[in-house]
């Protein structure tokens, strides 16, 4: 029987990335399951986008880890605005503003959850990742800000919360934008002195945080040893470079997630 789909000779390769290679064709078309798989990542995308952030959800989750949360909010009172006004995303409410400044610190660590782009990224991963870095914290003796619940933010309101909370580094957990590959992607981004003005040339990024890419244990070893090198030096984004491999991950991040697979449960 002659095949309708002709195999492509890239398709070895496609069981290594996500990305849409090999694809095949059907006459000069593409094939019914293709059109039919990029209308469905696409939807996902959309719905990362507009799904509701549980905001509370994800507090109780990381309160369940034994740290206080605080809850905030931008200044964009809604999605819709969100969406059309990045700057209000990007700074607090008059209301929020008042109640971080009453729980000033000082602190070497201030830990914001925003839900960004992809709330699903955030009621994934937020928490997990949180659990692994807090060791970390702990062994360094890192003296903790209650951790900060955003919601209809981005990245830069981190700067505004560090600097009401007295933090020497802020730390941003935040869904990316959505991809057709990836609608759950959490980022990190990290910032020294955060303050209202700060520029993206000032913060390091982790990105691609979630099953499919960067593990919780790869991101947290990496953020950890970020933030030790920015309280060493007084500083990152370009004055940062990420040296963390170098160093060398521990065994047991090391091993590759498939094998640990067998052994261990993963968190969602």
């Amino acid at each position: 029987m002659s095949r309708l789909v002709p195999p492509d000779p890239w398709s070895a390769l496609r069981a290594r990335t996500p990305a849409r290679i090999a694809i095949g064709r059907s006459g000069s078309s593409l094939p019914t399951r293709e059109v039919l798989a990029f209308s469905l990542a696409h939807a996902q995308a959309r719905d990362a986008v507009h799904t509701p952030f549980a905001a509370e959800q994800v507090a109780a989750g990381i309160e369940a880890l034994g740290v206080p949360t605080l809850r905030v909010d931008s200044a964009a009172a809604d999605r819709a605005t969100y969406l059309r006004r990045p700057d209000l995303g990007r700074r607090l409410s008059d209301a929020s503003r008042i109640a971080l400044a009453a729980a000033r610190g000082p602190a070497d660590l201030a830990i914001v959850v925003a839900d960004g782009l992809s709330s699903t990224a955030v009621h994934a991963h937020a928490a997990p990742l949180i659990a692994a870095l807090l060791p970390y914290a702990r062994t360094e003796g890192w003296s903790l800000a209650p951790i900060t619940v955003a919601s209809q933010a981005r990245v830069a309101l981190g700067d505004e919360v560090g600097e009401l909370l007295g933090a020497r580094l802020v730390l941003l957990l935040v869904g990316e934008r959505p991809g057709l590959s990836s609608p759950d992607s959490l980022g990190a981004y990290l910032t020294f002195q955060p303050r209202v003005g700060r520029t993206d040339a000032e913060r390091n990024c982790v990105s691609n945080i979630r099953a499919e890419g960067l593990s919780y244990d790869r991101a947290a070893f990496k953020l950890a040893w970020l933030m030790r090198e920015a309280l060493r030096l007084s500083a990152t984004g370009v004055s940062l470079k990420d040296e963390s491999d170098i160093e060398g991950l521990p065994e047991a991040i090391a091993q590759p997630a498939i094998a640990r697979d067998l052994d261990e449960p993963r968190s969602p």
